[in-house]
């Protein structure tokens, strides 16, 4: 219960929920752009990292995909993503954007928790733009 406004965060950004390692896998295969969203109860996701999501979404430039999986809530599906980006440190909540299956750019917690959502959303379009121009 505690999680579904949480969740609503974002999926009504259009957003969808990876809730299995089978998800994960399918949405990180695909081919173009996805942004994998690790989800999260603390502060820093509910007033920094969901809001700046959601304006970044907005941007002319954006992922052909983009969803999230929930720390604490998806724990297969968070597991096999951080499986996946095995070579950076687990952090909650943080940012993957893929091309073509491949991470290209990452947001840890470090980088959102010393920033206000306008500054995490223009990090994010900037990313958008670099890896998302069509």
């Amino acid at each position: 219960m505690l999680l579904i406004p949480m969740r609503e965060d974002l999926t009504r950004h259009g957003v969808e929920e990876a809730r299995t390692p089978a998800d994960v896998d399918r949405l990180v295969a695909e081919s173009g752009t996805v942004l994998m969203v690790t989800n999260s109860v603390c502060g820093c996701a509910a007033g920094k990292a969901r809001p700046a999501i959601g304006m970044a979404l907005q941007h002319a430039n954006r992922p052909d995909k983009a969803a999230t999986v929930f720390a604490g809530g998806d724990v297969a599906a968070v597991a096999r993503l951080r499986e996946i980006l095995s070579d950076v440190p687990p952090s909650s909540p943080s940012l993957a954007l893929f091309q073509n299956g491949k991470p290209v750019y990452i947001m840890h917690r470090r980088d959102i928790e010393q920033r206000d959502a306008f500054q995490i959303a223009t990090m994010l379009t900037a990313a958008f733009d670099q890896y998302c121009a069509k």
